[in-house]
């Protein structure tokens, strides 16, 4: 496949979803590292239009695979976007270097901790908070914590023993009231730490201890008539009741980790990684691997993870992963439950969801019959069948108030409506509203004709119902001398329970599964074909009776009329010239006559 056509592909299948975009050449070297909001508008654009200048026509021309990662707010992509820059370092893209980074708010790792601010994390114990890619958001935390909270900005080594000793003294910052002097020993070291506390609280996100602090302080300038300072306060407040400080993307606290994840199906697996230096994601991979015989997860995720290891040269001590894998002594392996970690692992599988979409997408347009064996296997499988449902037929009835009940068996051939092999029944034997009679009655019809004819069976007979329903249908079935010839379920559709023949447990499905999905697809188009020739129904036999009624019309031109204007409405609404055009003048005249008689009565 040309490199064109491998880009058209990947475009038709890119998720309309926030995040990060890698673009590389035909020697898979990265050429240019992008975000979006929406990555499938974002991408195309770039190929949907002529650009102004030479140097971004050039990149498009050298485009021969694209990579995304999905992330999860507008923060993470870019943060992402910063991170994969700085260490990929694309020909197209702004370089970025080490020390031109985002800032970050440190709590010192000495007694009386200071609050600062850095670009540089170090491993010195001290607290990172961040990075923070809004300038305006940073400084409204430092004032916020600066007003509420006095503490020391000095760098004095304000151990025990020197300030026993009386080796300092108070500053300006003491006398105006920013600091309460833990130098001179004026603030006890849990005093303080309380209030170290309460900040981490803050950069954490946690403001729900705080706020009532916040809203203190409003208050108080308020009842002072310091309006102005009370506004502030105020605004500041709202600020951070929507602010979120945390990023999935970043955390100074995990250092050098990779995250592996997979997502399965019947015929392949997908291993996704994500590659985490100094807080920071550098690198995101996936690979499709192919099963050849029943393979668990935990097999294919250990093969997985030694492949890629290899292929990047990784050296990480830690490896996160969902489940227990068997990997050796030698490595630290983290089954997160809570936390950054386990953010970063439901990001992994994120996207490794997103790839697995995106290739089906693929397979589905490139190779339609690929497609269709891998869905009919896995329907195979889900539903415990003897071969694949190559060919499935599901009824549905409908009666409304119990008026002129008929039934709809629609029919899909390889996962798809066959339209042309759908039918309708009027409920011939039944009187009234009995859904079980009727489904009996349908189903012998059906396939007693097919009998008659040699038309072959389906793989797979649907009844829209729960297990009266499926009772009814096999009654016909145990008649035909079909019963255990072919697989037969019932589908209820409050709780989605499947039901089958003699189990009186249902079995319920995955919610996201393609094969639910398919028998709901089949079940909703049955009760859409039922529901619209009920209603022909109801509107003939509505018209045909009140034609029934106008003296000198008969059948034929009862049948003119019917086939013309298909509602008594219509009819009365239609102009006398144009009702002369069908039946004649004569005919005409009485239509209106007795029309006109009907609505001065």
């Amino acid at each position: 496949m040309s490199a064109h056509s491998v880009i058209e592909l990947q475009l038709k299948t890119l998720p309309e979803s926030l995040g990060v975009y890698q673009y590389f050449d035909k020697d898979d070297k990265i050429l240019y590292v992008g975000k979006a909001k929406n990555l499938k508008k974002r991408v195309s654009s770039y190929f949907t239009k002529h650009h102004d200048t030479a140097r971004l026509n050039v990149l498009v021309k050298k485009i021969a695979k694209i990579k995304h990662i999905v992330v999860e707010t507008e923060m993470d992509a870019l943060l992402l976007e910063n991170s994969l820059i700085k260490n990929l370092q694309p020909r197209y893209n702004i370089l970025l270097k080490d020390d031109k980074t985002y800032p970050w708010i440190c709590i010192k790792n000495e007694r009386f901790p200071r609050i600062i601010t850095t670009r540089n994390v170090v491993k010195d114990g001290s607290e990172y908070f961040g990075p923070y890619t809004s300038g305006r958001i940073l400084h409204i935390l430092l004032n916020l914590i600066k007003e509420l909270y006095p503490l020391r900005t000095c760098n004095y080594d304000l151990s025990l023993q020197n300030i026993q000793n009386n080796k300092y003294k108070v500053c300006l910052e003491y006398h105006i009231g920013n600091c309460l002097g833990p130098c001179e020993g004026l603030e006890s070291e849990e005093q303080y730490n309380r209030k170290i506390q309460s900040i981490r609280a803050i950069l954490k996100g946690d403001f729900k201890e705080n706020l009532r602090d916040f809203r203190e302080l409003m208050m108080q300038y308020a009842e002072e008539m310091r309006f102005e300072e009370a506004q502030k306060i105020k605004e500041k407040i709202d600020v951070l009741e929507n602010y979120q400080s945390k990023s999935t993307v970043v955390n100074p606290k995990i250092s050098n980790v990779d995250v592996f994840s997979i997502i399965s199906d019947e015929t392949s697996a997908y291993i996704n990684m994500l590659q985490i230096k100094n807080g920071a994601i550098i690198r995101s991979h996936t690979l499709e691997i192919k099963k050849k015989l029943d393979e668990t997860d935990e097999e294919l995720l250990t093969l997985a993870i030694i492949e890629i290891r290899e292929r990047f040269s990784l050296t990480s001590r830690e490896i996160i992963v969902p489940f227990e894998v068997s990997l050796g002594e030698n490595w630290k392996i983290t089954i997160p439950k809570l936390g950054d970690k386990k953010q970063l692992l439901d990001l992994s599988e994120r996207n490794a969801k997103y790839f697995r979409m995106d290739q089906l997408k693929q397979m589905k347009i490139v190779d339609p019959d690929r497609h269709t064996n891998r869905i009919m296997a896995q329907m195979k499988t889900d539903l415990r069948l003897p071969k694949e449902p190559r060919h499935i037929e599901c009824f549905d009835n409908s009666n409304i108030q119990g008026t002129n009940p008929v039934a709809a068996c629609v029919v899909f051939k390889d996962g798809k409506p066959s339209k042309k092999d759908y039918r309708h029944f009027n409920i011939k034997t039944v009187e009234g509203p009995n859904d079980f009679a009727s489904m009996e009655e349908v189903v012998h019809r059906r396939y007693r004709r097919l009998m008659e004819e040699g038309e072959s069976l389906p793989d797979l007979i649907v009844i829209d119902g729960g297990k009266g329903q499926l009772g009814s249908a096999l009654n016909s079935l145990e008649l035909l001398g079909l019963r255990g010839k072919v697989s037969i379920i019932g589908i209820a559709k409050r709780l989605e329970e499947i039901f089958y023949p003699g189990d009186s447990i249902p079995m319920y499905l995955d919610k996201k599964s393609e094969t639910l999905k398919i028998i709901q697809h089949i079940r909703n188009e049955a009760h859409r074909f039922g529901i619209t020739f009920h209603r022909n129904q109801r509107s003939k036999n509505a018209i045909t009776s009140s034609l029934t009624k106008i003296p000198g019309i008969g059948d034929k031109t009862m049948e003119k009329l019917l086939k013309e204007f298909k509602s008594i409405k219509r009819l009365k609404e239609t102009a006398y010239d144009d009702v002369v055009k069908v039946v004649g003048k004569s005919k005409a005249d009485k239509v209106f006559e007795f029309f006109n008689a009907s609505e001065k009565e």
